[in-house]
């Protein structure tokens, strides 16, 4: 595969750097360019060898790019191609590791319209509660889903060279519509987000808050780790996912009713069951890989 002369980060953190990180590994980038509102995560960013310039001027960046990765949180990136769509040659693929899509479609027809048949939205699953410069590894993409939602107007070499990419970092390619992408992940990720927020809040609103996280345990720690990811980026994820997440959060409150509904006639045989049913998909799932 031909390397990319010069691979811009619009965003040199988790996603963003993880990318070039793998690439630099697999020989198929020459250099890579890192943009961000924060001069020490830049300057962090070219210490760990993710970037090799840095730079908060997106505009001037993405002049003679091959490729420009969106990688900041979904709010920021209708601000970023404004700036940077009259700098992209005609021939520069632009893509995304957004959580969500249908948004990020939105976002490219609007202000990218001449750029369309090179724009390629995707979505890495592959995240962490870690973020900036010093979060991105080499490996984060092996063996890990890649779900890319191409566009009618793309060019089919544009899909191939960023699913050929993402390939060469290790990951296992997928694609969807991105209305379906965004059903399917309201469900099995941005839902448990804030479940799992809410959770956390349920906990710091008791009187005895301190002492009941003092005897938490490892359970406790499996449930609620996603509760501290950014929240800067799940505010953007719920905002801009919104009706599929409201869909998912009232199907949560129906099951939340019916298992205190349970508890209240305290049926052993019915509560089981309850309980049995979760509890056998939850162990199939687990064997299977998930």
């Amino acid at each position: 595969m031909k390397p990319l002369n010069k691979l811009v980060l619009l965003g040199a953190g988790l996603i963003g750097g993880s990318f070039a990180l793998a690439l630099k590994r697999a020989r198929l980038v020459r250099e890579v360019v890192g943009v961000g509102r924060s001069l020490a995560n830049l300057e962090r960013a070219i210490e760990l060898k993710v970037i090799d310039v840095a730079t908060q001027d997106a505009a001037a960046a993405v002049v003679g790019a091959d490729l420009v990765m969106l990688g900041t949180p979904v709010g920021q990136m209708g601000a970023l191609m404004e700036k940077i769509a009259p700098h992209l040659d005609s021939a520069c693929i632009v893509t995304d590791g957004g959580s969500t899509k249908q948004d990020v479609v939105a976002l490219y027809r609007h202000h990218l319209p001449r750029q369309l048949a090179h724009c390629v939205p995707a979505h890495p699953i592959a995240g962490s509660d870690l973020s900036g410069a010093a979060a991105a590894q080499y490996g984060l993409y092996e063996g890990r889903r890649i779900v890319i939602t191409p566009l009618p107007e793309n060019a089919p070499e544009s899909i191939a060279r960023v699913r050929a990419l993402w390939e060469a970092c290790g990951g296992i390619v997928h694609e969807m519509d991105a209305a379906e992408h965004d059903g399917v992940f309201a469900c099995v990720s941005h839902v448990p987000h804030l479940l799992a927020f809410a959770y956390m809040n349920a906990v710091l609103d008791r009187r005895n808050a301190a002492r009941c996280l003092d005897f938490a345990a490892s359970g406790f720690r499996d449930f609620t780790r996603i509760a501290g990811s950014h929240p800067e980026m799940w505010r953007d994820i719920t905002l801009a996912n919104r009706e599929a997440i409201l869909a998912d959060l009232h199907t949560n409150r129906v099951q939340l009713e019916r298992l205190i509904a349970l508890v209240e006639t305290a049926e052993p045989a019915a509560l089981t069951s309850y309980i049995e049913r979760a509890s056998k998909a939850r162990s199939k799932w687990g064997k299977s890989g998930g």
